[in-house]
């Protein structure tokens, strides 16, 4: 095991790390929603658990009826985790087995993996690479992951009240302070959570990965193109990143998806936002151009970690989409044209 890994593992000994996920309810409700609405998909099916921690998936999964649960866990916490399976009387079930996953052996396949394997802008900590290592080797031709779908969104916000903040800190202005601490955030993502409307609009897909088919040189680098614009006036400070992930749903008398949304207008979770504060401030407006290009690149130094970098971009020059909301004349024209095409069609099916 690598030092990088050893530090990750180490982590996870920390119990109040895992007292931060058993206390995020969305996180927790997510994935037993998941696992009761599909219960009759699990009752009798062989079950991979990676990176179980305390064992809580594998447990709802046992009590749903699966016939077996592989819980697999590379961090000391197992004393604990056995001690909670017994509690449950699902020890028989469970078997708990030491280890990384890419180091372990398995008697068979298994029908499902299910995993709470999420970093902070989803991929952070790098335990996709397991999941995806692990599904190749254990898993059936026809087997399921849950979830099975991960979205990468970001959109450009503003902090203005987080800047703010500095100009009176109990009557004393803090400003040189707030100057010199957002060159640091400048240079380094921060975790924060973000007030939705402090958006300037609702967000782009900037990545979407079906869990089935990805593979772990797709990881290496993840790019996206921002080509968007404000929705509202306002100061333009950085860029908010979040994600999604939704879980397979066998059950025909539900209708839904089920989703675990990290999103500004949803409950909060204990991944928060990830925000790339911007070393200057760009006053915008309504219909105002943002764009810019996004890079996620595995670290060289750590690949559980990934270096972010957002460049923007200069309008004049770039290819604006087709719709683009944004005030450039030729836009405006676009747009205009567009809608008056889909009036006319529109009465063409009626007429029809």
């Amino acid at each position: 095991m690598n030092r990088n890994d050893e530090t990750y593992f180490e982590a996870y000994t920390d119990l109040e790390v895992h007292e931060k996920m058993l206390c995020d309810n969305q996180r927790n409700e997510a994935y037993r929603n998941a696992i009761i609405l599909n219960q009759d998909y699990f009752r009798n099916k062989i079950v991979l658990d990676i990176g179980t921690g305390t064992g809580i998936l594998s447990v709802l999964c046992a009590k749903v009826g699966a016939a077996k649960v592989y819980a697999v866990e590379a961090s000391n916490i197992t004393s604990i985790t056995k001690r909670i399976l017994k509690e449950n009387q699902v020890q028989d079930v469970v078997e708990i087995i030491e280890g990384k996953v890419e180091q372990v052996k398995l008697p068979e396949k298994v029908d499902i993996i299910i995993s709470e394997w999420m970093g902070f802008y989803l991929i952070h900590e790098g335990m996709l690479g397991s999941v995806i290592y692990a599904r190749d080797k254990f898993l059936k031709n026809d087997g399921v992951l849950f979830p099975y779908l991960c979205k990468l969104y970001i959109a450009p916000c503003t902090l203005s009240s987080y800047f703010l903040h500095w100009s009176d800190v109990q009557g004393v202005q803090m400003n040189s302070f707030g100057i010199e601490l957002r060159k640091l955030y400048a240079k380094k993502p921060k975790i924060m959570t973000i007030d939705s409307k402090n958006l300037l609009n609702d967000g782009s897909c900037a990545y979407e990965m079906l869990l089935k088919y990805i593979t772990i040189d797709e990881l290496e680098k993840i790019s996206y193109k921002l080509l968007t614009c404000s929705r509202v006036d306002g100061m333009y400070q950085g860029i908010c990143i979040w994600f999604d992930v939704v879980f397979p749903c066998m059950n025909k008398l539900y209708s839904k998806e089920i989703i675990l949304s990290t999103a500004p207008d949803k409950p909060k979770t204990h991944w928060k936002q990830t925000v790339l504060l911007m070393q200057d401030d760009i006053e915008v407006e309504e219909g105002s151009p943002i764009f810019g290009m996004i890079t996620l690149k595995k670290s060289s130094n750590n690949s559980r970690f990934y270096d972010i970098e957002f460049e923007i971009l200069d309008p004049e020059s770039e290819n604006h989409p087709i719709p683009c909301h944004c005030y450039f004349t030729k836009c405006k024209i676009i747009k205009a044209l567009s809608n008056k095409y889909d009036e006319r069609d529109e009465k063409v099916e009626l007429t029809d």
